[in-house]
């Protein structure tokens, strides 16, 4: 009985005694860090993982009584030692690695952590590249360069730049970051004009001439994106140059704050080479656990314990080795136990040291426990995301000024840019909703508090290219004066006066294009612009949809359009021909001659002269018909008719102008009923599409790519024209006689071929609308500003006055529809001769009333001389009654009168 129960007994012993073996926590684990001893990043981070560990081992609430042992390892800024460095920390059966800080090392030792299990986790390492889908064992304790980067291009698009120019190191790091970076300034429509790729180990000489470069190129906003570097170079040589100055705006990723923070604070008169810089620092919320670490390192400082100043990536290390305690710990309270394994791959390759390498059995189980971490650090929250990046990426954006860092503003993922702390912000205002995105007052390079216009279109060195056409006819627009090679013309003048509204200065040569015998074509001009041969093109340069997807073109300064010119269709004969030859204005101001001269001559003939008195039904038929009899009487007849010298002097004049009118009238008439009358179908370019007649036009206009590929009409009816000579041969040869039935062509160029030209015509309406601008590259800013500059010159008249220079000099040319009569006559071909022949006329009517009234007066003297009981006073509607009665008696009874009263008869009693 007593062995019956003794066997059970001992058995469950046993097993109470084997599992607590089993179960027992290892006394020690391992860690591994890989990191650049001696870097801006790695020493404070060595002392603060080393504090970490200390720190972890004194603490009882965690792990049990298992202690940590840090194994470094010294990557020496180089991808091949840092991997042999992890090979040998590997070796030692670490149950993580910390590290490295470098991206393009971390590349390579992520691809030797997932082969071997183990979780790897890096508090320096921000490329984006590095993901959790091509390494499942990576994590990070810092935020991703993605981050970083979308707040860079925040900052730069809250100043309205629309290209930057970036330096950055030539590795994982550098490339990836500005990868990143050029897809945030896309979206938000902004890019990078010109990258600055550098070696790790880059040239100071090198640096400097390719610096120096830059500047040619015309942004002035420089991002840059470098390896933590104490000599600031860069900044260096950017001030030798003379590119810390005025108009410049410089922004460093947080390589720069974490350099400066680890300056100690008598170490900082570096600052003076970043005067004006903008800079991003990782946000590290206050708190008392963070001012405790701060307030510990620098008594370490003091008792020269630490030779760097703390910076982010420090802390971050801090944090990181907390992380991996609180996993470690909870794994091993799951797990119990850790074990190793050999790998059958690694025992095949034989003659080196890779068989000591073991698998870390349950590393997948350890990297699951790093994911769920949730705890608060000396950075803040300490928890990944669904990427394996820290949760709530915040930035410090900071400003140098003369010898102090200055933060104006924050980023954070969730609130965008603003002056209050991420953890300050609302949590209602979220990014969608964010609407005052702003930073506080920045100091920029050379000591100004106004932004920076952020690029400079051309400069002396390199002026503006700017083509013009060269062109061979219609010159008065734009042309190279072959003699001089001066540029001139319409389209140059008001390219001229809209600079001279531009608020800056804009270095410019104009470079002609085309060979001066042809019109060049626009077409290949404005893709010049875009092929970077020009910066951009001045001239009569249309603005259609092909060309605007390729350039930028400025507000137009010219209205147009395409129209169809053709021969002029006169009007068949009719039975009214007679009335073509004079305008209706012509004939209405003729008929009124006639009447005034009809009754100026009754007035002057009606005293002295039988045909013009009698009844006056008599004398309203003599005076109309003497009037209009003048066109077929002689002069000599006409002198026998008018008895007065004023009625001899206006006929005079009057027979004059009949000559002039009548021999005007009869060189029309004829002219329009000899001329060969023109038949045409065309009305317009519907007309002109249906018929299978030619059509010319003009070399080098987009006219022709319009009517063949818009309009469908078969180039073999297309002909080219050189010259407006080459047009109205055309088309009096007609389609015939070898030329072209109408002519297609912009509305300007059809203006001034009518100007000198009037048996041709506009037929039907302007079939495209469109006007003339200036081209220049995509996202220029000159296009924008000239833009304004030629609204205001539209608005003070400038526009018009220039092409009043240009083409008004013989009266500005119009739009002459085909309706107009070439052959009549119009009244501003005869107003002088009119304005001569009416002042003799008024002159001769003013002497006969001058004249009359003084016979008036003295008429009523002599009357009341010789008759008493006659009175002075007599009213006025009297003495006109008594004036008009005066006038209508004949001369020579008038002269009877005066000779009575001078002699009178004596009475007889």
């Amino acid at each position: 009985m007593k062995h019956a129960v003794a066997l059970p007994l001992a058995l469950w012993v046993w097993v109470i005694f084997h599992g607590s073996v089993l179960c027992q926590r290892p006394a020690v684990v391992n860690l591994g860090a890989v990191f650049t001893f001696d870097s801006v990043i790695g020493r404070p981070a060595k002392v603060a993982m080393e504090a970490a560990v200390s720190d972890v081992n004194s603490d009882p609430r965690i792990l049990n009584g298992t202690k940590l042992n840090l194994i470094t390892g010294d990557a020496k800024c180089n991808v091949f030692i840092g991997s042999i460095a992890a090979f040998q920390v590997l070796e030692r059966r670490v149950l993580a690695i910390v590290g490295p800080q470098s991206s393009s090392i971390a590349h390579m030792i992520s691809q030797i952590a997932n082969g071997l299990q183990v979780p790897q986790i890096s508090y320096a390492a921000t490329d984006p590249t590095l993901s959790s889908l091509q390494f499942p064992f990576f994590l990070r304790t810092t935020h991703s360069d993605s981050y970083q980067m979308a707040a860079m291009a925040d900052v730069i698009h809250l100043y309205g730049w629309k290209e930057v120019i970036v330096i950055f190191v030539d590795d994982d790091y550098g490339r990836n970051g500005i990868a990143a970076l050029d897809d945030e300034l896309d979206k938000r429509g902004s890019k990078i004009s010109y990258k600055l790729s550098l070696p790790t180990e880059f040239n100071v000489t090198d640096f400097t001439e390719m610096l120096n470069k830059s500047k040619l190129i015309g942004p002035r906003v420089y991002v840059v994106h470098i390896n933590p570097d104490p000599s600031f170079r860069i900044f260096t040589v950017a001030q030798r140059l003379q590119m810390m100055t005025r108009g410049y705006a410089w922004f460093a990723t947080d390589w720069l704050c974490a350099t400066l923070d680890s300056f100690s604070p008598m170490n900082q008169t570096s600052l003076r080479f970043l005067q004006g810089v903008v800079g991003l620092r990782q946000h590290i919320p206050q708190s008392r656990k963070k001012d405790a670490f701060v307030s510990q390192w620098r008594k370490m400082q003091k008792k020269g314990l630490v030779n760097s100043g703390l910076n982010t990536y420090g802390l971050y290390a801090y944090d990181t080795v907390w992380a991996l305690a609180y996993s470690i710990d909870e794994f091993l309270k799951k797990q119990g136990k850790v074990s190793f394994s050999a790998s059958d791959r690694l025992l095949d390759i034989r003659a080196t040291q890779l068989e000591k390498l073991e698998i870390f059995d349950n590393g997948d189980l350890l990297l699951r426990q790093l994911l769920q971490i949730n705890f608060t650090g000396l950075t803040g929250q300490i928890q990944f995301d669904s990427e394996r990046n820290l949760i709530n990426a915040s930035y410090e954006v900071i400003n140098i000024v003369q010898t102090t860092i200055r933060g104006v503003g924050y980023w954070s993922n969730y609130s965008g840019l603003s002056e209050l702390a991420p953890e300050d912000v609302k949590s209602e205002q979220k990014r969608d909703s964010f609407q005052d995105q702003n930073l506080g007052n920045v100091t920029w390079p050379g000591g100004i508090t106004e932004k920076p216009r952020g690029w400079e279109i051309a400069a002396d060195e390199r002026p503006l290219r700017i083509g013009i056409p060269r062109r061979a006819s219609f010159v008065e627009f734009v042309t190279e004066l072959n003699t001089s090679h001066k540029v001139q013309g319409y389209c140059i003048d008001v390219f001229n006066e809209a600079l001279k509204l531009v608020p800056y200065n804009v270095p410019h040569t104009f470079i002609p294009y085309g060979d001066g015998h042809f019109n060049p074509n626009y077409g290949e001009l404005v893709r010049m612009v875009a092929n970077d041969m020009f910066d951009g093109v001045v001239g009569d340069i249309a603005i259609v949809t092909n060309r605007t997807r390729i350039v930028d073109f400025t507000q137009p300064y010219a209205t147009t359009g395409l129209v169809v010119v053709a021969p002029v269709h006169n009007t068949k004969l009719s039975a009214w021909v007679f009335l073509k030859p004079f305008t209706v204005e012509m004939w209405c101001v003729t008929a009124a001659a006639f009447v005034m001269i009809a009754v100026v001559i009754w007035i002057l003939e009606h005293r002295v002269n039988d045909d013009f008195r009698g009844p006056p039904k008599r004398q309203l038929i003599t005076m109309f018909l003497f009037s209009f009899s003048t066109l077929f009487k002689t002069n000599q007849f006409m002198e026998e008719d008018t008895r007065s010298t004023l009625g001899r002097i206006v006929m005079v004049v009057w027979l004059f102008l009949l000559m002039v009118i009548t021999s005007s009238y009869t060189a029309s008439l004829t002219s329009i009923l000899t001329v060969q009358q023109l038949s045409s179908p065309i009305s317009g370019i519907d007309s002109l599409i249906a018929s299978d007649l030619p059509i010319g036009y003009q070399v080098g206009s987009f006219a022709f790519s319009y009517l063949r590929d818009s309009l469908f009409i078969r180039q073999s009816r297309l002909v080219s024209l050189p010259t407006p000579e080459a047009y109205e041969t055309a088309l009096r040869k007609g389609p015939s006689g070898g030329g072209v039935a109408a002519i297609v062509d912009e509305l300007p160029y059809v203006e001034l071929f009518l100007e000198k030209r009037k048996d041709f015509g506009i037929f039907g309406q302007t079939f495209t609308k469109s006007g003339w601008g200036f081209a220049f590259q995509k996202e220029s800013p000159l296009a924008a500003d000239l833009s304004t500059a030629i609204l205001r010159l539209s608005e003070t008249g400038t526009l018009q006055e220039i092409h009043k220079k240009w083409f008004c000099e013989m009266g500005c040319p119009g739009w002459r529809q085909h309706k107009s009569e070439p052959n009549q006559l119009h009244m501003i071909s005869f107003w002088g001769l009119y304005l001569l022949c009416g002042s003799i006329t008024s002159f001769a009517l003013l002497v006969f009333l001058l004249r009359t009234i003084r016979q008036f007066a003295r008429y009523k003297r002599k009357q009341i001389e010789t008759s008493p009981s006659v009175s002075s006073n007599a009213r006025c509607s009297h003495v006109i009654y008594n004036f008009f009665d005066f006038i209508d008696e004949r001369e020579e009874a008038i002269k009877k009168m005066f000779k009575q009263h001078e002699n009178p008869q004596p009475q007889v009693t």
